[in-house]
């Protein structure tokens, strides 16, 4: 036996020397745990969230960590973007989106409105139609998506238009009070300062559970991935669109009741472009591909607390909110750039 291969030997055999012994164990995992956790799609989006919520704690912790900002950050402004992320999410996955769920948002509490003001339909049956709606909505953005074959961008972008229309028409561009009848539903759906939250947490924690462990999840990934491949699979495309377009239609009138319940008036300006562009970016920051074929609930839901810190931070600093379209339209552009340099990673990679 050479020097060498005895001194090798004599190397790892030392223990606690910190090459071979028990010594090492535990940075070895610590190294291998921070491996698995970089190579997670929300690893990235992880760390600048939590690095925001310590920035902004730290230096404002009296008003960033107090109770009522706490439910202003997460029900006020996250809980909106975080559901109708959750069906931005699954659309952009195969392929698709919704310009129209925002309008959705502010046509279904008035739906409610009417058919339990005007129509005596009890509060009950009231709230679940809105819901309908939402889902109805949903619906003719598939039929004219996937069986006229409109490109989804143009079809949402004209039912966003007749909804709003719809709800200033019927409203006269005037707010309107919560029905009576059905405010003691508020605490189950909006009223209570931490519902709007804890239904963003229950639907992301269902969510996550579809997309990464069920058929369905499976076949919407497989539909942006490949459609052609995934119809030749087996797999029923236009079904599954449909079912992402209908999911996000209810996601919207849901988070389009909660508001109103919360803030006890039913606004018709309320909802628009808004919310649809910061659950969008909330879900593209967060690792979901626009191009189609991945991503995540998980970053989506992480995406929308780090805009809603940056947010709600700047309020409190004063730092003036016109930065932040600038700050969103960057991290848009700095996502899709790392998605496309991923993406043609993977294709070298298969070649």
């Amino acid at each position: 036996m050479s020097n060498t291969t005895e001194r090798s030997g004599m190397l790892v055999g030392l223990p606690g020397d910190g090459l071979g012994g028990p010594g090492n164990g535990t940075l070895d995992r610590l190294l291998r745990g921070a491996g698995v956790f970089g190579r997670q799609r929300e690893a990235t989006i992880f760390v600048v969230t939590a690095a925001l919520l310590l920035y902004f704690g730290l230096t404002n912790s009296s008003t960033f960590g107090s109770r009522t900002n706490a439910i202003d950050l997460l029900s006020e402004i996250a809980a909106p973007i975080i559901i109708i992320a959750i069906g931005e999410v699954l659309l952009l996955i195969c392929g698709e989106i919704d310009l129209s769920v925002g309008f959705i948002f502010a046509s279904a509490p008035f739906v409610m409105f009417y058919l339990n003001e005007y129509f005596g339909v009890p509060a009950a049956l009231a709230i679940i139609l809105s819901l309908v709606f939402g889902v109805f909505c949903g619906w003719i953005n598939g039929f004219l998506t996937v069986t006229l074959g409109l490109p989804s961008f143009i079809t949402t972008l004209g039912t966003g238009f007749l909804l709003t229309g719809f709800a200033l028409y019927t409203s006269h561009a005037e707010p309107k009070t919560i029905p009576p009848a059905t405010a003691g539903f508020g605490d189950w759906i909006g009223t209570n300062p931490w519902s709007q939250f804890i239904w963003a947490v229950i639907l992301v924690a269902i969510f996550h559970v579809v997309l990464t462990r069920t058929s369905w999840g499976l076949h919407t990934i497989a539909t942006g991935d490949n459609q052609l491949g995934a119809r030749e699979a087996g797999i029923r495309v236009g079904r599954i669109k449909y079912g992402n377009f209908m999911i996000t239609g209810f996601l919207g009138a849901l988070v389009g009741l909660q508001t109103a319940f919360y803030q006890v008036t039913i606004d018709p300006l309320a909802g628009g472009y808004t919310p649809m562009f910061y659950a969008v970016t909330a879900a593209v920051i967060g690792g979901t591909a626009m191009l189609g074929g991945s991503g995540t609930i998980l970053g989506a839901f992480l995406g929308a607390i780090a805009l809603s810190t940056l947010i709600d931070g700047f309020d409190i600093v004063g730092i003036t909110a016109n930065l932040l379209p600038i700050i969103f339209g960057g991290a848009i552009l700095i996502a899709m750039i790392a998605n496309v340099q991923l993406a043609r990673l993977r294709a070298r990679g298969r070649t």
